[in-house]
This record gives structure tokens, C-alpha cells and sequence, in this order.
């Protein structure tokens, strides 16, 4: 089957630098000169950024692929570099956190103050018997706890398996058992919407007596933060209290240095039926990626910038460019517990003003939300302080792109959207800013060091113009090292495909446009094959967006015996529009509109006029739950969704039609 995409939307508009920006900018165009001459001795030099207690000799051994060693004859200790380095050098009293809380608590947080926290933790773990190779379970709301625990468990050269604070106890005991945790880091809940959302029943459930299930319990522990306020169960000697451990702990540790090839985190994909993949990172390799990537996208100037990424810490954003990036780099950064609108829509932006936040980085599902809302919200707020915005999780259409240009950052601020995964464990496509001439909605160029191509079936290069298949044709030092416990899931799951080429595979569709640049199209799944016309659902969502009516679009392919594949759309409308016209006539107007600014062959079948759609809790849209109900499929788990109620709804709609 061909993998060429026939068709994308013709966008024209380009932005340069601001006046004076490249003259200050962190990264510059010679980073790509330098890697292109020798990649490997230009990650050597952005490792060397880092404090090795062992230097390394080795950059890379590629010697068994697909397993790569970066950097494996050094030893370092991760949170060292985020922490001791920092109050060595004299800005211990530099904050690292300004964590606001949903109810409007706040703390400020300095490196020493952390510092101190997380050796007071560590002592706490290895006095409980944790220590080099052991996994621990991390189960939080967004509060500093969470990145202190993260980097106390890195302090002993143990691995952390952080699990989304939304996730259900099934969810949370399937990952506990595979890890092989022995000791779960909770919070008896935290803030939500208004409200405690419970955390640690959950915990309890998940460790609750499994006589006769064939599972051994490997948790001996489990630490409990006082957030919520809420009541909870206690099994005595095994629970522990926070704030009765961890105080008492002595507030020094020695960072002992492990080699680079230590397991840092494991982190499960989610999701997706069947067993969830524990994708695992190493130590010395990840943390110079996520640092040099943080350094030179979000152009951090850690004397003097305010940073800000809104991703919680169960999710790889959430450890790459929350605890591991921006504390590497000594940057002070905000930490928000709650939801955008709680317990008002301009919440985000009040912060920003508040705290005079400079580096903004979010996903495309957040900035449409917002733009469904109306600009007149953040337009109440002085966002002047912002100097750069930055986009994660899933392509962004031209249009939210340009909203978040104009009315986020007035005009003038450099957007960098950037591509990566969990495997990936960092940035590989970006603009720089400061650097490149960006165009709304694409993904732009690998950064320097990356090896990026996109290739058709047979791993043969596409050319300009062309789309296929996005893959990764070197290694790179923050790659995944393995699927934790099933090293032939590894290799089938990204490797196989072009076995003999090398090619890790990203399962995502890409486009190279006439200047070779690179334009995200989703997820291989989600390029549907309409009578023989292979199209994006990402083209499809970007031409409804780009429609005035629109707030946001999720398109799905259904079954369909005439054409094979039909396009399935679910359309949130901006209130003004739906106070005006009838949600059947703009449903016609948008079918209308898709075919004009695509052609006939993308207009959809079917579009669904819908309140909300199905998202997680960091505002990634589930599609594949959209695509069982197109297809009259019973709809899949949902309790990783913010509000589980939003597909009974939608499927009320969808039968009443």
C-alpha cells in the first residue's frame, strides 16, 4: 500500500525572527554547521555541559543495534546536575519552583530548599531499603512533591515509574506489577476542577489482597503526602505519612555518581489495548538531550527568565521538560496544580501575569480550547512578559498557530512547535528561535545532532513535495533503550519495519514541502484511504479550523462499503456562530468549505456537531475512541479521559441524528 499523502493545505504565511532576538538567542545557526561535521563530538560537547564524576572516552556504541550505550564509560548522578551544581555555584538562592496551587496557595522554592528536600527523601528511601536498580511508583497531583520525589529516587540510582495522577487503580496496579515497584509515593488527593480528586484509595485498591491472581506484591511502602485534606485508609507499617519522614530526615545525602547507562525512568505508554509498554530511559544520554533541548528551543536564560511548560509530570513532557530540562539548566519555573479554568477561564493567563512567565509551552488542543472561549479572555490579562511560546503533543493547524501568535504573544513572539515522543525522550524536529523563518503549522527541521527523513514503504527518500512515512536514521543520546522486561517487543515494535536499514520507525506520517521542510500529519493510523486517496486527518481538522465557525475538529476514517474509508468529523463551534445559525446548516457550510479548500474527495461524510471532545487529561484528543462510534463500535476504556462522561454524550447525538 502506498504511503504518499496526496494532499496538504496550502499555507503561505512566514514569520522571521523578531528584530534583536538572534542576537541574544541561546541556539544559532552554526549548531547546525558544527553537527552535521561530526555528530557524535557535537553531543560529546553538549554532554560536557553537564558535571560528569567520571568523564567519558565513549560517545557512542551502536556496536548491537538497536541497543545503543551514549556515553558509557562516564558516571554522573542526575540529580546532582539539578541540583548540588546549582547551589555550588552560588544560586541556591535562585528559586527552582513557583508552584501555585488550583485553591490559590502558593510556594516559592529555592534550589537549596530542594536540594535539601530531595537528600532528606533520599535518605528516607534508603532507609526503607530502596537503592541502585529498585523501581519506585510515583502517584501525584501536581505539586512540588512530585519533582522532589522524581529526583530523590534518581539520587540513589533507582528508577522511577511515574503514573499519571489520572489514571484508575487497574491502570495503576497493571504498572506497579510490571515495574515490580517497592514503594508507592502518593498524596491522599489533590485539586481538581474545585474539588479533591482521591488518590490514595486508588493506591489501595491497585495493592488490595490478590489471593489466587498469580501476582507476588513486591510493595513494602507506600508515602503519603497531606494535599487534599481527605480522608483515607491506613495499613499501619506499611503506609507512612510525608510530612512525618521526611522532615525527620537528615537534609544532606551524597550523590554517588552511577555510569551513564543507569535506568533513570520507565515510563507506559497509554492508550492502547493490551499490555502497556514500559518504555525505559537511561541516565547520561537522556539528561544532555533534554537540557541542550530545553537550552536552545525554549532559549532559557536561566538568570532571567520565568518558564513555564503546563504538562503534568506523568507524561514524558512532564519529565523531560518540567524536572529534568529546566532544573539541569538552573532555570526557575512555575508548577500549577489545576485545570485552565478552575477556578475561572483566564486562570492560565492570570498566572502568566502574576508571576511574569517569559517561556510558554503547551499543546494545540489547550491553545484551540482557548480560542473556542474567545480572545477576550486572555486579551483581560498583561501577557507582555512572554517572549517565547512553544507547542507539544500533536500537530498544530495553522490557524490555532497563528491565534496563539497574535493574541498569546501580540504579534511579535517566536512559536517553536516541536515533534517528539516517550521513546524519543526529547525534542527531534523544532524551529529555533531567534533562528529560523517559521511557518504556521509545520514542525520545520531536526534539530541539530538528528537525523530525520521521510521515506515511502521501502525506506526510499520521498523528495520534496512528497509524504510517507517520519523516521529516525541515527541514533540519538535520549532514545529509548528498551521496553522494560521485553526486549523482542522492542525491536518488533520500532525496529522491524526497516530492520535493514536501521531505521527507527516513529508510526507517525509526515510531509516534506518544496523546502524540505517537515509538516506533521498524525499518526500512520489516522491517514485514511478514501477510493484510493490516501488523506490526513490532521489536513482535514487544519481546513475546519481554518474556517471562522470552528473551535475545534477531531476527524476519524469509518469503515464505508462505497469508497472504502469515509471522513468523519466532530466540529466544537464558537458560541457566537452557534447563537446564529442552526447546527445543521453549519454542518453543511463546513462539508462545504473542506471540499473547496482540499477538494471533493476530503469532504466529510458525516459531521457531528459537539459540545466537547474526548480528551486526556493533558488535553490529548482520543481518537480512537471517536473512531468506535463512527463505526458503531461499543466504545473503548475511557477512564483515562478528563470527563468520562463526554462519549455518552456524543453518542447520544450521534443516535439521535
Amino acid at each position: 500500500m502506498s504511503t504518499q499523502i496526496d494532499h496538504l493545505l496550502n499555507e503561505t504565511r512566514r514569520f522571521s525572527p523578531p528584530d534583536g532576538f538572534a542576537a541574544q538567542a541561546v541556539g544559532s545557526a552554526d549548531l547546525y554547521a558544527r553537527a552535521a561535521e561530526d555528530r557524535e563530538a557535537f553531543w560529546a560537547d553538549q554532554a560536557r555541559e553537564l558535571h560528569w564524576h567520571t568523564p567519558f572516552t565513549e560517545v557512542l556504541d551502536w556496536s548491537t543495534p538497536p541497543f545503543a550505550r551514549w556515553f558509557g564509560d562516564g558516571e554522573l548522578n542526575v540529580a546532582y546536575n539539578c541540583l548540588d551544581r546549582h547551589v555550588e555555584a552560588g544560586h541556591g538562592d535562585r528559586v527552582a519552583l513557583l508552584w501555585e496551587g488550583e485553591p490559590g496557595d502558593e510556594r516559592a522554592i529555592t534550589y537549596a530548599e530542594l536540594t535539601a528536600e530531595v537528600s532528606r527523601l533520599a535518605n528516607v528511601l534508603e532507609g526503607l531499603g530502596v537503592g541502585e536498580g529498585d523501581r519506585v511508583a510515583i502517584y501525584l497531583p501536581m505539586i512540588p512533591e512530585a519533582v522532589a520525589a522524581m529526583l530523590a529516587v534518581a539520587r540513589i540510582g533507582a528508577i522511577h515509574s511515574v503514573v499519571f495522577g489520572g489514571f484508575s487503580a487497574d491502570s495503576l496496579r497493571s504498572r506497579i506489577d510490571d515495574a515490580g515497584a517497592k514503594v508507592v509515593i502518593t498524596a491522599d488527593g489533590g485539586y481538581r476542577k474545585g474539588k479533591v480528586s482521591a488518590l490514595k484509595p486508588a493506591v489501595d485498591l491497585a495493592l488490595a489482597d490478590r489471593n489466587g491472581s498469580g501476582v507476588q506484591e513486591s510493595v513494602e511502602h507506600v508515602i503519603v503526602v497531606r494535599r487534599g485534606g481527605n480522608d483515607v485508609d491506613w495499613t499501619p507499617g506499611r503506609d507512612l505519612w510525608w510530612h512525618d519522614v521526611v522532615p525527620a530526615a537528615a537534609p544532606t545525602h551524597e550523590a554517588r555518581p552511577f555510569p551513564a547507562e543507569t535506568p533513570l525512568f520507565i515510563l507506559y505508554t497509554s492508550g492502547t489495548t493490551g499490555k502497556p509498554k514500559g518504555i525505559l530511559h537511561t541516565s547520561g544520554g537522556y539528561l544532555t538531550q533534554a537540557a541542550f533541548t530545553n537550552r536552545v528551543v525554549h532559549d532559557i536564560h536561566p538568570e532571567t527568565d520565568v518558564y513555564w511548560c503546563t504538562a503534568d509530570v506523568g507524561w514524558i513532557t512532564g519529565h523531560t521538560y518540567v524536572t529534568y530540562g529546566p532544573l539541569a539548566n538552573g532555570a526557575t519555573q512555575v508548577l500549577y496544580e489545576g485545570t485552565p479554568d478552575a477556578p475561572h477561564p483566564g486562570r492560565w493567563w492570570e498566572i502568566i501575569q502574576k508571576y511574569g512567565v517569559t517561556v510558554f509551552y503547551t499543546a494545540p488542543t489547550a491553545i484551540r480550547s482557548f480560542m473556542k472561549i474567545g480572545r477576550q479572555v486572555p486579551q483581560g490579562f498583561d501577557l507582555s512578559s512572554l517572549r517565547v511560546l512553544g507547542s507539544v503533543g500533536e500537530p498544530i493547524n495553522p490557524e490555532a498557530w497563528v491565534w496563539y501568535r497574535d493574541i498569546i504573544g501580540a504579534e511579535r513572539t517566536p512559536i517553536v512547535d516541536t515533534w517528539w515522543q516517550t521513546e524519543t525522550g526529547a525534542m527531534m524536529i523544532s524551529a529555533l528561535p531567534g533562528v529560523t523563518e517559521t511557518k504556521p503549522g509545520a514542525a520545520q527541521v531536526a534539530l541539530p545532532g538528528i537525523t530525520i527523513d521521510v521515506v515511502d514503504d521501502d525506506g526510499e527518500h520521498v523528495g520534496t513535495g512528497n509524504g510517507g512515512l517520519l523516521v529516525v536514521t541515527e541514533p540519538w543520546p535520549s532514545m529509548l533503550r528498551g521496553i522494560w522486561g521485553d526486549p523482542e517487543r522492542f525491536v518488533e515494535t520500532y525496529w522491524e519495519k526497516f530492520a535493514d536499514r536501521g531505521f527507527y520507525f516513529a508510526g507517525d506520517g509526515a510531509r516534506l514541502d518544496e523546502d524540505g521542510d517537515i509538516w506533521l500529519l498524525g499518526r500512520v493510523d489516522d491517514v485514511m484511504n478514501v477510493s484510493g486517496h490516501r488523506l490526513s486527518t490532521a489536513e482535514i481538522e487544519s481546513a475546519l479550523v481554518a474556517h471562522e465557525a470552528t473551535a475545534e475538529a477531531a476527524v476519524v476514517g469509518a469503515s464505508d462499503e462505497t469508497t472504502g474509508q469515509a471522513v468523519v468529523a466532530f466540529v466544537i463551534l464558537k458560541q457566537s456562530y452557534l447563537d446564529r445559525h442552526s447546527a445543521e446548516g453549519l454542518a453543511t457550510t463546513l462539508r462545504a468549505w473542506v471540499g473547496e479548500q482540499i477538494g471533493p474527495i476530503a469532504r466529510p461524510r458525516d459531521i457531528y456537531i459537539v459540545g466537547e471532545l474526548p480528551k486526556t487529561r493533558s488535553g490529548k484528543i482520543m481518537r480512537r475512541l471517536l473512531r468506535d462510534v463512527a463505526e458503531g463500535r461499543e466504545v473503548g476504556d475511557t477512564t483515562t479521559l478528563a470527563d468520562t462522561m463526554v462519549m455518552s454524550t456524543i453518542q447520544a447525538k450521534i443516535t439521535t441524528k
